[in-house]
């Protein structure tokens, strides 16, 4: 991918303006520049703003749509698999996932049918007045949702215990320039 020139979208899409979280349409034509691709979605400067648009839009900007692969491994519940799909849920401002930021507190899966699951996620942010919260969230719903085994889920934001630097793993902080 060539993150130095600018693109036209190809069609209109939907997108997120960072940091406020507030919706946006981008019509088709806009120059756009891709500053960040992890976990599947695009970080876009737009006029002179940054923007993030899902991967299943990626196609707008000349980009292919995610890999459903991970969904698509077993039909049968692995709480691993899970853990895997957080890892690819990024806060579009920080190149680190939100599990190796230590944004994830607690994963509960609950079996209602022969290998159908409710999964409850409990997570925090970096700073509560983040915008990107509820966005990063859905992020995070939509992804486990879409594993063969989830019936339902359910993300929960909340501010105790106050996150903090220490609950990032040692990759994290390396990836930031912290150790």
């Amino acid at each position: 991918m060539n993150t130095n020139n600018f693109i036209k979208t190809q069609r209109d899409c939907e997108g997120h303006l960072i940091p406020s979280g507030d919706p946006i349409k981008l019509k088709k034509g806009t120059k756009v520049k891709i500053t960040q691709s992890l976990g599947g979605d695009f970080t876009l400067y737009v006029n002179g703003n940054l923007v993030k648009i899902s991967g299943l839009d990626g196609d707008a900007i000349n980009q292919k749509k995610p890999s459903t692969k991970i969904a698509s491994i077993n039909n049968d519940f692995d709480e691993k698999i899970i853990w895997e799909v957080l890892k690819t849920c990024y806060d579009p401002e920080i190149p680190v996932n939100i599990v190796d930021l230590g944004l994830i507190y607690d994963l509960n899966c609950i079996e209602k049918k022969t290998n159908s699951y409710f999964v409850k996620i409990i997570m925090t942010l970096t700073a509560p007045g983040c915008g990107m919260g509820p966005v990063i969230a859905q992020d995070v719903e939509t992804k486990v949702k879409n594993l063969n085994f989830v019936k339902d889920v359910l993300v929960e934001v909340v501010w105790d215990p106050i996150w903090n630097q220490d609950m990032m793993s040692e990759e994290a902080k390396l990836k930031l320039g912290m150790l």
